[in-house]
């Protein structure tokens, strides 16, 4: 193991911070109804329905949207909840 560095959890953390705002991003899709993306941004963000009807129109209308900006594991919690009903996405740092 020699030459090999570890990383402590603190500076793990430390790293992470430094990677903030992460954005959550929502990319439109074929599949999916209005209905069912308006719900599942509700769901992942806790956003109200205009909000959440403004940004699935974004979305429909330019191919993707910034639905999240946060902390990076904020971020991975709402792809998490998006990619439920098998919504593409990405988080980008």
């Amino acid at each position: 193991m020699s030459g090999m560095q570890t990383q402590t959890e603190e500076e793990v953390v430390d790293e992470i911070k430094t990677q903030e705002p992460a954005k959550a991003i929502l990319f439109n899709d074929e599949v999916h109804t209005f209905e069912e993306v308006i719900a599942q941004i509700m769901k992942a963000t806790g956003c109200d329905l205009p909000r959440a009807e403004a940004l699935t129109l974004e979305v429909h209308n330019t191919g993707k949207s910034c639905v999240f900006t946060g902390e990076l594991i904020k971020c991975l919690q709402v792809t998490s909840v998006l990619e439920e009903i098998e919504l593409m996405t990405q988080v980008e740092v």
